[in-house]
C-alpha cells in the first residue's frame, strides 16, 4: 500500500474536535508538515492552549483515524503544538514591573490588609501605577475592602497569550482568588493547589507596567510565602505590627523570614498600626491601649526605619467595609497618614535600588 497526504487528510476530516463542534481540518488544526516515510506518517496538531481538555482524546482519535481509514498497520507519530505562547520561565515574569513590595506580618490581625489597600491606593494617589496582588488564597480580603465582590475578570490576548485582566478601582489594579471563588464558602485546598493558583495570578494575569506591585501576604510563613519567593524576585518587604509584645514577637519571626541568608529580601521598614486610639470627639488624646512604642523599639533593635505609625480611629474600619478605603480621603488624619506611608515607602525603595542589587529568586533544592 502506498502512503499520499490525501488519505492522511480524509481521515483526519472524520475526527471531530469536542472545542469546535467540527472535524480537525475545518478546525484548522492541522499542521503544514505532513510527512509519509513507507508506511509511517508524522504530522503536528495544533490546540488553542496547552491545558486543552479535549487533547489528548483527539489525539487518540485522530490515530484510531487513520489506523480505520488507511491502515491499521500505518506507525503513526503525532506532535503537538499550541496556539497560546507558554508561560514564560521563573525570573522572567513581570518584566514591566519595577518594584515588588510585600506587606507581611507575623500574625493575624493586625491590620495588614488594611495597611496594603491604603498604602496602594494613596501610592496612586501620589502619580504611581500601581498593582494589588491579594496573596491570601484561603482569607482573601481585597475585593470586599474595595467594594468590587461581584466584579469577574475577564481574559484578554497579549502577545499570543490568555491573561487575565486585572480589576481597576481607584487607579490600582486589583486580583484576587475571592474574584473566582464563592464568598461564602471555605476553600479547603492543599498547599499545592494554593500555590498553583497564586502563580496563575502572577504569571497568567495582564499586570502591564507597574510602578509598585503591592503584594498582601498571608500571616505567619506558609506554602504561600515560599511559593511568593520562589516566583518573584521581591523588591523588599515591609511588616506591620501592633503595639503589643505578642504581636511583636511574631513581627520579628516575619523579618527572620526575609531577612535570612536563604532568603535575604530587604527589610524596608516597620508599620506599626493601631498605634494609639483617638476619639472622634477628642482628636487631641492619644490612648495607647496596646502598649506605646513597642515598634519603635523593634526598628530600632533591627536596625531598619519605622515608616509609620497608624492610629486606631473608627472611620478605617467602616471605610474599609464599605469598600472606600481612608487613602481616599487625605483630607482627613487618616488619609494623611498613609499618603505619608506612601512617601516613605517610595523613599525607602528608591534608597534600597540605589545601594543594593537586585533580589535573587530563592532556588528550589529537591
Amino acid at each position: 500500500m502506498t502512503l499520499y497526504p490525501k488519505l492522511i487528510t480524509d481521515a483526519l476530516a472524520t475526527v471531530i474536535y469536542a472545542g469546535t463542534k467540527k472535524n480537525l481540518i475545518e478546525s484548522e488544526m492541522l499542521a503544514d508538515d505532513v510527512r509519509i516515510d513507507g508506511m509511517k506518517v508524522e504530522f503536528t496538531l495544533i490546540f488553542p492552549k496547552e491545558t486543552d481538555p479535549f487533547l489528548k482524546s483527539t489525539v487518540k482519535a485522530a490515530e484510531a483515524a487513520i489506523h480505520y481509514h488507511v491502515s491499521k498497520d500505518v506507525e503513526v507519530n503525532i506532535k503537538i503544538e499550541t496556539k497560546q505562547k507558554p508561560r514564560p520561565e521563573v525570573g522572567k515574569l513581570l518584566p514591566k514591573v519595577k518594584n515588588v513590595v510585600a506587606v507581611s506580618s507575623g500574625k493575624g490581625g493586625v491590620g495588614k490588609s488594611t495597611v496594603s489597600a491604603n498604602l496602594a491606593i494613596a501610592l496612586a494617589r501620589l502619580g504611581y501605577s500601581v498593582g494589588l496582588l491579594d496573596t491570601d488564597i484561603f482569607g482573601p480580603s481585597v475585593p470586599k475592602m474595595f467594594n468590587v465582590e461581584d466584579a469577574r475578570p475577564y481574559a484578554v490576548e497579549v502577545d499570543g497569550r490568555n491573561l487575565i485582566e486585572p480589576i481597576e478601582k481607584y487607579g490600582v489594579k486589583l486580583l484576587s482568588i475571592g474574584f473566582f471563588v464563592d464568598p461564602e464558602t471555605a476553600t479547603l485546598w492543599r498547599g499545592g493547589m494554593a500555590s498553583n493558583a497564586l502563580k496563575q495570578l502572577i504569571a497568567d494575569a495582564n499586570w502591564d507596567e507597574l510602578d509598585y506591585l503591592i503584594l498582601d501576604t498571608p500571616p505567619g510563613t506558609s506554602d504561600i510565602h515560599l511559593t511568593l519567593l520562589q516566583t518573584l524576585a521581591i523588591t523588599g518587604a515591609v511588616i506591620v505590627s501592633t503595639p503589643q509584645q505578642v504581636a511583636l514577637a511574631d513581627a520579628r519571626k516575619g523579618i527572620d523570614m526575609y531577612s535570612n541568608e536563604k532568603v535575604n529580601v530587604p527589610i524596608l521598614g516597620l508599620i506599626e498600626n493601631m498605634a494609639w486610639f483617638t476619639p472622634a470627639e477628642l482628636p487631641e488624646n492619644k490612648y495607647y491601649i496596646f502598649g506605646q512604642g513597642g515598634c519603635k523599639k523593634l526598628a530600632e533593635e533591627m536596625n531598619v526605619p519605622l515608616l509609620a505609625q497608624i492610629p486606631i480611629v473608627q472611620s478605617i474600619c467602616e471605610s474599609g467595609d464599605k469598600g472606600e478605603p481612608a487613602a481616599l480621603h487625605p483630607e482627613l488624619p487618616t488619609g494623611q497618614a498613609f499618603l505619608a506611608l506612601a512617601q516613605a515607602v517610595v523613599t525607602v525603595v528608591n534608597k534600597r535600588n540605589r545601594e543594593l542589587e537586585k533580589t535573587k529568586i530563592v532556588e528550589t533544592h529537591k
